[in-house]
This record gives C-alpha cells, sequence and structure tokens, in this order.
C-alpha cells in the first residue's frame, strides 16, 4: 500500500459475520497484518477461531463488552501508538468491494483538511439498494439524517459519518480525541463528527469506493419475539444518547423547537409500545429519558 492504514474491526459474539468480513479484506488484497481485531468479550469462541482462520490479524481480547466506542477506542490506542498515519473503523458485519481503500486514501492525501471520509454502502443482501451516502445534521432541531443518494461521483462534503466505516487522519484523532465512551453505542458517529468540523475540518464521501452491510447484526434478533426483532436496549440507548446530542450541541433558543420536537418522538414511541404491549421496549424508552438527563446534569453541576 502506498500509504499507512490500519483497519479495525469490532467482534462480539459474531464470528460468521467477521469471517465473511475478513475473508473479502483478504480477497481483496488488503494486508492482514494491518487489521486490529478488537474481540469485546465475546462468549462464541470468536477469539479462537479468528486466531485460527486469520493468524497474521493482530488480535485484541477485552476481558467485557466495552461497546462500539470503548471496543473501538482500544483498537486506534494501539494503531496510534505504531505509527499508522490513517485508521479505518469498519463493522464486521459488512464486505467490501476490491479495492474500496484506495479512493478514500487517495483523497485523503491530496486534501490535508479532510479529517475523515467514507464509501458508499449498500446492503449486504441487495447490492443494488444504498444504505448510507453520508448524512445531514439539522442543527436547528439536532437531528441526524443518513443520505441515501450519492452527489455524483466526485468526492463530496458531509455533515457526519457513520461508524460502519470511517476512515480517520491519526493526527486528527491527537488532537480531538477519541470516541466519546459515555456513548456506548449509537450517536458516538455523529459527535466526532461534530468534533472534527468544530475543530475546523472536513468530512466527504467518495462515491468511488463501496461496501455492502447487513446493518445492525449485533442489535437484532433473528427470530421475532414479543418485543419485535430490535433489542430493548437499542432503544435504550438511542434515547439516551439522542438526549446526549441534545445537551450537548442544541444551546439557546434552539433548545425552544429541538427539546419539544424530540420529547415528542419519545412520546410517540411510548405511546406506539403501549399499545403493542411492548413493555420492555417501553421501559428502555423511560429508562434512557431517566439516564440522558441524570448524566448530563451530574456532568455540568
Amino acid at each position: 500500500m502506498s500509504c499507512s492504514a490500519a483497519i479495525i474491526i469490532l467482534n462480539w459474539n459474531g464470528w460468521v459475520y467477521t469471517r465473511a468480513c475478513l475473508q473479502s479484506l483478504q480477497e481483496a488484497g488488503f494486508p492482514m497484518e494491518d487489521v486490529i481485531l478488537v474481540d469485546n468479550g465475546s462468549e462464541d469462541g470468536s477469539p479462537k477461531s479468528i486466531a485460527e482462520h486469520f493468524p497474521t490479524v493482530q488480535l485484541l481480547q477485552n476481558q467485557q463488552n466495552l461497546g462500539f466506542t470503548g471496543g473501538n477506542n482500544v483498537g486506534m490506542r494501539l494503531a496510534v501508538n505504531q505509527g499508522y498515519r490513517y485508521i479505518m473503523l469498519l463493522n464486521n458485519d459488512t464486505e467490501i468491494a476490491p479495492g474500496f481503500w484506495e479512493p478514500l486514501l487517495e483523497e485523503m492525501e491530496a486534501s490535508s483538511r479532510t479529517a475523515a471520509i467514507q464509501p458508499l454502502i449498500y446492503f449486504l443482501n441487495d447490492k443494488n439498494v444504498l444504505w448510507n451516502a453520508g448524512g445531514r445534521y439539522h442543527s436547528w432541531i439536532g437531528f441526524s439524517q443518513t443520505k441515501l443518494k450519492p452527489k455524483g461521483n466526485a468526492p463530496y462534503l458531509t455533515d457526519w459519518i457513520t461508524g460502519c466505516a470511517i476512515l480517520v487522519r491519526s493526527s486528527v484523532l491527537e488532537e480531538i480525541g477519541l470516541l466519546d465512551e459515555r456513548y456506548f453505542a449509537y450517536f458516538e458517529d455523529v459527535d466526532w463528527s461534530l468534533r472534527m468540523r468544530k475543530a475546523g475540518y472536513l468530512l466527504k464521501v467518495h462515491p468511488g469506493s463501496i461496501i455492502y452491510h447487513e446493518a445492525g447484526a449485533a442489535s437484532k434478533s433473528k427470530n421475532k419475539g414479543n418485543e419485535g426483532f430490535l433489542s430493548p436496549k437499542v432503544h435504550f440507548l438511542n434515547v439516551r444518547n439522542q438526549i446526549f446530542q441534545l445537551r450537548k450541541y442544541c444551546r439557546h433558543p434552539i433548545t425552544w423547537l429541538s427539546w419539544p420536537v424530540h420529547f415528542l418522538i419519545f412520546g410517540l414511541m411510548l405511546v406506539h409500545f403501549t399499545v403493542k404491549n411492548r413493555k420492555l421496549k417501553r421501559k428502555a424508552i423511560l429508562d434512557g429519558l431517566m439516564a440522558g438527563m441524570n448524566t448530563l446534569l451530574k456532568k455540568e453541576a
């Protein structure tokens, strides 16, 4: 490779997805010794399988699940210490198109103001449908939105980049810091992106780079239960972390609009789960509201 780049993949009881991801990287010719695999306290034998099938991958094992934020931070610290100029976070439930990293690295080399860049991300099970083409952040209501259409064939600016696949400049991490571990998972990528932009950097999407994403493999059940497919913990984290975002980025006078809008959304979610008799998810929403408010009130005090 022409540039010093490491790819960090986080695994948590997801050997089937992780194996497919690593195989796609290997088949595309990415140097496996530049892959840092962080196992987040798996209990399915993943570390042993990874070591046996991909012996040149750098395998780190956490004793417990540190979340998306803590797990990836462990990998990024190692990559920074090893002197990598660029670090990519890549979800384990992804598969890559050949040469996906080259356009990303070329653009980063060409533009020193670019802090991070992402590929176009399509659904793994329907490779003609786009999952993510960047993100918009509506600052007046504190709302982050995923773009579903690319802007032409050349690299273009984006407000925020999904943690599913983000290539970051190591020197920027030394300036703005790693992922905020209070988030654990969800919205941490929006926060990270906004911090980069606040420091004066650009964020981009490169349509010439393509990967495929399963979407939610670690958070949804294969079989529909009384609470649906999605874990109640996902709703807890989404609500709590959205409040983190509001408290951090929505200041007076836009609080008069942003807060009512989101609490209306939370209220509608409570009504929906009450009607569906999904008690655990209803409780998750309420717990998320309390945790989001209490955590930040204590911090601000």
